[in-house]
């Protein structure tokens, strides 16, 4: 929670209401797991955690805030389920299931309001390694070893650059292989680092696995005062640098890595 809450929850309606195919979609045997999730953030860590922007009431949990009740309990429906969650929690939500065939996880619902660049709706349905499939080196460097260890606690953070002040990505944040670099003019004014700060972990009794991120974006502007302009030049560099050289290409650096890059360091 931070002082952009109220901001992002109007924003998330919006695109709730807008691009609602995206945004939320939910197979029926997700319903058990999310059901699990909703219970547990509505009736004991919310409350519990944030006791001044959330308490229990007879109506239900009351957000202080928008000055909302949710029910105590989910939806029969689990996409209203997610609704409810993406509404009140600037938070993205993915549950993933074992597979059907035993071999790997699922995704069987989710609600992202804010997407990095693709349409979570195409995933629905997919196994975790087959929706990294465009991410360069995740097939030779991850897949074995998330398939493995997909049941431990990760956090971690991902980053890339917003060339535009844009949360809700659908699309146009990354190159695939056999597509051409197009040139775009890059407004420094525009353009922004986009963080994920993300976490997995497993529900106790369904056993259903979620992943969930929060986006932030931070001007250039502000990454360069707090003197770290040269740190994130230095990770730009390393994107082609690194042991995955075409990770450059994906995050679309092309573009806009030569003149990120002289600003920072100017």
């Amino acid at each position: 929670m931070d002082r952009n809450y109220l901001d992002r929850i109007t924003l998330r309606k919006q695109i709730m209401q807008k691009h609602n195919d995206i945004a939320i979609q939910a197979k029926p045997e997700v319903k058990p797991a999310i059901d699990e999730l909703y219970i547990w953030l509505v009736n004991e860590y919310l409350p519990i955690r944030y006791p001044t922007m959330f308490s229990i009431t007879p109506l239900g949990l009351l957000n202080h805030i928008t000055s909302a009740h949710l029910p105590l309990q989910p939806s029969p429906d689990p996409t209203k389920t997610f609704e409810l969650l993406g509404g009140n929690l600037d938070e993205e939500f993915l549950i993933l299931l074992p597979s059907d065939d035993g071999d790997g996880y699922t995704l069987k619902g989710y609600v992202t309001c804010f997407p990095a660049g693709f349409n979570t709706k195409e995933k629905l349905g997919m196994k975790l390694r087959d929706i990294h499939t465009p991410v360069p080196g995740y097939k030779q460097k991850l897949e074995l070893s998330m398939d493995r260890f997909f049941d431990r606690l990760e956090v971690g953070k991902v980053w890339s650059i917003n060339t535009e002040e844009k949360l809700f990505a659908a699309s146009g944040l990354h190159f695939y292989e056999g597509q051409e670099a197009v040139h775009e003019e890059v407004d420094i004014n525009t353009t922004f680092l986009r963080c994920e700060r993300q976490l997995l972990h497993r529900l106790p009794n369904t056993r259903a696995l979620v992943f969930n991120f929060k986006t932030y974006l931070y001007p250039l502007s502000e990454i360069k005062e707090e003197g770290l302009g040269e740190d994130l030049a230095e990770a730009i560099d390393g994107l082609k640098e690194g042991n995955t050289p075409a990770m450059h290409f994906y995050k679309r650096g092309v573009v806009w890595g030569e003149a990120v890059k002289a600003y920072l360091r100017s």
